[in-house]
């Protein structure tokens, strides 16, 4: 299954977020960014290949609303988040090796800090 978009998908989105056990995989991207679209397929790819993770492609200029605590420098960047913190936040460059070696070892990934929670935004639909 391709990640879900929150413009098409934010029923099933809040749905799989709403399970603890689920770990939220976002890439934080813009519109008029090239390299966000070019991301997209791999993205998309990711996805694919972890079905029990939540990929969600979110356009943070779209949905400045719900995500305005969110201080995305540079695109597209990624965040990974349990239910209990994030991850991972941070800009990578787009190359599905990248957020696959993040993904394969999260205890190599240390809680980060200042992060603001993207999941409770994302659960209330």
């Amino acid at each position: 299954m391709p990640a879900l978009n929150l413009d098409t998908d934010s029923d099933r989105i809040a749905e799989r977020v709403n399970d603890p056990n689920t770990l939220l995989v976002a890439c934080l991207c813009a519109q008029w960014c090239g390299t966000c679209r070019d991301y997209r397929q791999t993205f998309d790819e990711l996805a694919d290949a972890h079905p029990r993770m939540c990929f969600v492609w979110i356009d943070i200029e779209t949905h400045a609303d719900r995500f305005d605590d969110l201080d995305v420098e540079n695109f597209p960047t990624l965040l990974i988040e349990d239910d209990v913190t994030a991850r991972f936040f941070g800009t990578v460059l787009p190359h599905k090796g990248i957020a696959e070696r993040l993904l394969s070892d999260l205890t190599a990934l240390p809680p980060c800090t200042g992060v603001p929670k993207v999941r409770p935004a994302l659960a209330a639909v």
